[in-house]
């Protein structure tokens, strides 16, 4: 019975903020200074969301957050399974020193190569676009860190050579041996991958027109760039911001949680 508390506590600690930032942009802008904070939804929500389209260009935000976190997550997720089951399951010279490589990426900040790609991304004439910030995201260390243990936990190496033994080919295997082995592992990146995407904040607000190719995160620090924030009006739009997240978790949850399941039955 502890345990089942517990865990309603964590439920209830976790979905609280975003209710409460639905609650916020139902109502006007006082009810973020009231003394009592309000815990039911108002009746303004719908006034909130046509100023808030008046003031941002949210619906052209959306479609471009869409379009570039959902093609990075697609990406990273095909990309990193083929190069983690390259590192884990075939046999090459070079291997590990170049998969030592390419975890030592991950340790690099971010910052530190911001100006170069700058520069490769203006060369490109890429200025203002989105493939400006696809084209980096396409692939990362961690994904490809991520699907390696993935492989190497989830793909026995004799079902891999059963398979190349009975004729298949490396693509063949990739795709009806190792695919519905790591599914859950790969449905936890895409989801990881289209978080970070979608919340990427500092890269974009640098290589976009914020006019012309603004993604949500750019469009909503807009909303808090003046003299005076309106929070109501604020948290309309990481409300609306939130659904897309909020949908994919919930196509993605059942490959998750058969994920831990298995991990923990083999544990």
């Amino acid at each position: 019975m502890l345990v089942y508390a517990l865990l309603v506590a964590v439920v209830v600690v976790s979905v609280f903020p975003l209710y409460w930032a639905v609650v916020v942009a139902s109502r006007d802008g006082s009810a973020i200074g009231e003394r009592v904070p309000p815990l039911v939804p108002g009746g303004h929500l719908l006034d909130n969301l046509r100023e808030l389209v008046d003031t941002v260009d949210l619906w052209l935000a959306l479609g471009n957050s869409l379009i570039v976190a959902g093609t990075v997550m697609v990406s990273n997720v095909v990309l990193a399974t083929l190069a983690g089951f390259a590192f884990a399951r075939l046999r090459f010279p070079g291997r590990n020193s170049l998969f030592l490589v390419v975890v030592g990426t991950a340790m690099m900040p971010t910052q530190l190569g911001v100006i170069p790609l700058y520069l490769v991304v203006g060369d490109l004439g890429w200025y203002g676009r989105l493939e400006a910030v696809i084209v980096p995201g396409l692939v990362s260390a961690f994904s490809v860190f991520w699907m390696r243990q993935a492989c190497e936990e989830a793909v026995p190496v004799e079902l891999v050579e059963a398979a190349r033994s009975d004729g298949c080919s490396l693509p063949r295997t990739v795709w009806h041996v190792v695919v519905p082995l790591v599914r859950p592992q790969a449905a936890v990146l895409g989801m990881l991958s289209f978080l970070a995407a979608w919340n990427d904040f500092f890269w974009p607000l640098i290589v976009l027109d914020p006019n012309d190719t603004p993604t949500v995160q750019v469009a909503l620090s807009r909303l808090a760039s003046g003299y005076y924030t309106d929070y109501a009006l604020l948290l309309t739009g990481v409300s609306v911001a939130a659904v897309p997240v909020v949908v994919l978790f919930l196509l993605l949850a059942r490959h998750i949680v058969s994920g831990i399941l298995r991990g923990a039955v083999r544990g």
